[in-house]
């Protein structure tokens, strides 16, 4: 039967019980990990969030009613203990802190009991994740799991105190907001007393924090709850954190400068890392030359090479015929696979096809200089050691080759070379390549829609140099965006705004907006825009990416307390949910049920 605490206080958490303490009483609390009843002593692992300290038992200590209660502990079971701290009598546990000391127990409650969890509460736990999810409650109790959160904890208290020493105010923005249906959907709240009218979640603080800098509070941030209502991925969820900044009368480079502070303290702080400023930078346009992709993962080699100059002319219709439709020819080296069997190179090609490969040519060069090749009836002796010598090939390396329009290409060997990175083991979590990418495309064209669209969002800035390609060429202007990239995943971005009225007309032009859909989407921000605007940019990380790449997870679900699963629906809760009819009524909303076309 569970007891009250009947004045009992706690002294210590678990690990804040030292040898320092030998000798002294203390009053811990907890839940059971394990019980071993030895014969007449009973060794009980306590813990709690700290940590697991070592409780004995022996009748002689604490009498024979509190031993018949020990007698009955469970995991997880909730006690108090009133004890003395000793030396260890056994072995020191040099893998737990309180690995030196025990407490040997005098008196103990009962404060709730358990049933049998319906897993183990511990460590890089092997438990089905659709398990645990139901049971997050239990599944939040494990060690590494509260590490994380109270990691994250850590460096949310460490970027507000870091920011606030330089100069930014803490300013929450609004979550119900119109809806402004560019990029991700919108989750729409009905309104009760505005009939059929909606609010949207914000995607971003985006809107409020320009408005912030029009009115004059120099420097903002955030951490912003934001939704989106998307598929989800390993670094995705519908609800997420943002670190949103932003700052008056600064460009690109008072941006960078900002963040990179913060980035040395976090990450030194928190992981130990010292992070050598500046991070390298990167232009958009190199990292797609040579990675494949515009979020790099630099803790590996095996760049791309272009060399379709080289292949233009040969006699492989792949390669030419891709050339002729306006794409390139481009591979990667994957170095000393030269020996991988058949099979696993069949299984990297249907990888290929994946991303958008209609196949993947390969040439693997023999320990004694001779190739095994895909494509050798089509070339000549001279043509393939020309193209070994251009992908720096040497006898054990495997040159792997992609030829489609240049989106093709780049996603295909993007992909390949971090699938190649996996299977060698070289994707070190604790190896921190951080670099800015710059000079995104302003904008990008849509076939869905048959228009340009904006890469990041319609507010961003061109490069000033860019400017009069806008109206002739506006595919070729770059943007003053930057992100911030760590080992392959973008963990923050942000651009340098627009704010002159005719850039922003301009923009909306190309965008297709028409003025009056300008106003009606953004009437709000372009009205402020009218009574003077400084020059602004800023910043958004994804918290849960920045504290995932920091514990080493695999997913961001790791490090959020009650995350959802892929179809955006939580296992625990069994939100989203049908609601009351009279709710419905009452927003004046009718379901209507899907209709069959066989009907």
């Amino acid at each position: 039967m569970a007891e009250a605490m009947l004045g009992l206080k706690r002294t210590h958490r678990c690990t804040e019980v030292t040898a320092g303490d030998i000798g002294s009483e203390v009053t811990v609390m907890g839940w059971v990990q394990k019980s071993r009843n030895k014969g007449g002593i009973i060794f009980v692992d306590l813990r709690d969030r700290s940590g697991i300290l070592q409780l004995i038992f022996e009748e002689k200590d604490c009498g024979e009613e509190v031993f018949a209660k020990a007698e009955k502990l469970r995991s997880e079971f909730v006690i108090a203990v009133v004890g003395r701290v000793e030396a260890r009598s056994g072995a020191v546990n040099e893998n737990l802190a309180t690995g030196a000391i025990e407490i040997r127990a005098k008196q103990m409650r009962i404060l709730s009991e358990s049933e049998v969890p319906p897993f183990p509460i511990e460590e890089n736990s092997k438990t089905r994740e659709e398990l645990r999810l139901k049971y997050r409650f239990l599944d939040l109790r494990r060690p590494d799991i509260q590490r994380n959160l109270i990691l994250r904890s850590k460096v949310a208290t460490m970027t507000r105190a870091i920011l606030a020493e330089e100069g930014f105010l803490e300013i929450e923005t609004p979550t119900l907001i119109k809806s402004t249906p560019e990029g991700a959907r919108d989750y729409l709240v009905p309104s009760r007393v505005h009939p059929g009218s909606f609010y949207a979640l914000p995607q971003s603080p985006q809107l409020f924090k320009q408005l912030l800098m029009c009115s004059g509070y120099d420097r903002y941030f955030q951490l912003a709850r934001c939704y989106r209502d998307e598929d989800l991925r390993a670094d995705r969820q519908p609800e997420f954190t943002q670190i949103d900044m932003e700052m008056s009368f600064a460009d690109v480079d008072d941006v960078i400068a900002v963040n990179e502070k913060l980035l040395k303290k976090l990450f030194g702080e928190v992981c130990g890392y010292d992070l050598q400023l500046p991070i390298r930078r990167m232009t958009w346009r190199e990292a797609m030359d040579r990675f494949g992709s515009d979020k790099p993962d630099l803790r590996f080699g095996m760049e791309l090479k272009n060399v379709t100059d080289l292949v233009r002319g040969c006699g492989f219709g792949v390669f030419t015929s891709a050339i002729d439709n306006g794409g390139s020819v481009r591979g990667i080296n994957a170095d000393g696979q030269g020996a991988m069997p058949r099979k696993k190179i069949d299984a990297l090609v249907e990888f290929a096809k994946g991303y958008g490969a209609k196949g993947l040519a390969y040439l693997a060069i023999q320990e004694d200089g001779s190739y095994k090749c895909s494509f050798a009836k089509f070339m000549t002796e001279e043509e393939l050691k020309a193209l070994c010598e251009a992908m720096g090939g040497k006898p054990g390396d495997l040159l792997l080759f992609a030829a489609d329009k240049d989106k093709v290409v780049f996603d295909v060997l993007g992909n390949l070379r971090l699938e190649l990175a996996r299977q060698q083991g070289l994707l070190k979590k604790d190896d921190f390549q951080f670099v800015w990418i710059t000079e995104f495309p302003l904008l990008e064209y849509s076939e869905e829609e048959n228009r340009y669209v904006a890469m990041h969002h319609p507010f961003t800035m061109p490069m000033d140099e860019d400017l009069p390609l806008i109206d002739t060429d506006p595919g070729a202007v770059r943007a003053k965006a930057y992100d911030i990239v760590l080992n392959g995943t973008e963990m923050g971005g942000g651009s340098v705004r627009i704010h002159q009225a005719d850039i922003q007309s301009k923009m909306f032009e190309v965008l297709g907006f028409t003025p009056e859909r300008a106003n009606d989407q953004f009437g709000f921000l372009l009205e402020a825009f009218k009574y003077g605007v400084p020059p602004h940019a800023g910043l958004a990380y994804g918290f849960d990416r920045m504290i995932m790449l920091m514990v080493g997870a695999d997913s961001i679900r790791d490090v959020i307390a009650f995350p959802k699963v892929k179809d955006a629906s939580c296992l625990m809760t069994e939100a989203p949910t049908p609601v009351d009819p009279k709710q419905l009524e009452e927003l004046g909303i009718e379901i209507v049920k899907e209709k069959n076309p066989e009907e």
